[in-house]
């Protein structure tokens, strides 16, 4: 097994103009690994703006460590505004993902894959969706993802002999606090920018993180059909 996972994001413009973005993961626990090269921003620190979700010490964490490491992301994207066009390519060792879309939809990917990788214990939760990440995923696609992690990690849980929710009622609390940490964190980041790019792209991602438990429900239902051989044993 490789050690680590590679995905590069690359935003290419009009003007020629070319921005990367290569993450590395560690492949045991799918944590990014960086080395902070600067003193991070005031807007980078833990009690700016703090999450009420939060559950970090900041005796013994001065930084918020998404935003220790969307720090370069900020920069890089901080004079653009959101509906400005990029064509995105997405590049894993399976398989390249190429799509021309407005910044913030191309950022809101990134930005998603650095939330849940980087220490936040309330978006780890999310991180085993990283490890078959679906750039440009519709909602549905989304959904199913989500149900497939929860379930997996009910079954983790089964196993070492602790209570599972089969029925997944707990992925809304789940995405409660998730929500939490992206309107938190949208207040950071009108902080860091004057435009708009990198705020709407978390906007999107809270948008898509407020509809999934709700979706997840109706795509259950209407999925049922694919699993008759299945039900019929």
């Amino acid at each position: 097994m490789e050690e680590t996972i590679e995905i590069n994001y690359s935003y290419k413009f009009q003007d020629k103009l070319q921005i990367d973005f290569p993450i590395t993961l560690c492949n045991k626990t799918l944590s990014l690994l960086h080395t902070a090269s600067e003193e991070p921003p005031l807007w980078a620190e833990l009690c700016f703006n703090r999450c009420n979700v939060c559950p970090l010490d900041p005796e013994k964490f001065k930084h918020c460590p998404i935003a220790v490491n969307l720090v370069p992301v900020v920069n890089a994207f901080k004079d653009f505004y959101s509906y400005e066009t990029t064509q995105v390519i997405v590049t894993t060792r399976e398989r390249t993902y190429s799509k021309t879309v407005p910044v913030q939809e191309g950022l809101s990917a990134l930005t998603g894959v650095i939330m849940v990788t980087s220490g936040c214990p309330v978006m780890e939760r999310l991180k085993p969706m990283v490890r078959f990440h679906l750039p440009f995923a519709s909602l549905e696609e989304s959904a199913y993802r989500m149900i497939s992690m929860y379930l997996v990690a009910q079954l983790y849980r089964n196993r070492l002999g602790m209570s599972a929710d089969w029925d997944i009622s707990g992925l809304e609390a789940i995405y409660q606090d998730v929500g939490d940490v992206n309107e938190s964190f949208a207040r950071r980041l009108l902080a860091a920018a004057e435009k708009d790019a990198n705020v709407n792209a978390l906007v999107n991602l809270d948008c898509l993180a407020k509809m999934l438990p709700f979706k997840a429900e109706n795509l259950l239902f209407e999925m049922e059909g694919y699993f008759s051989a299945v039900l019929a044993l």
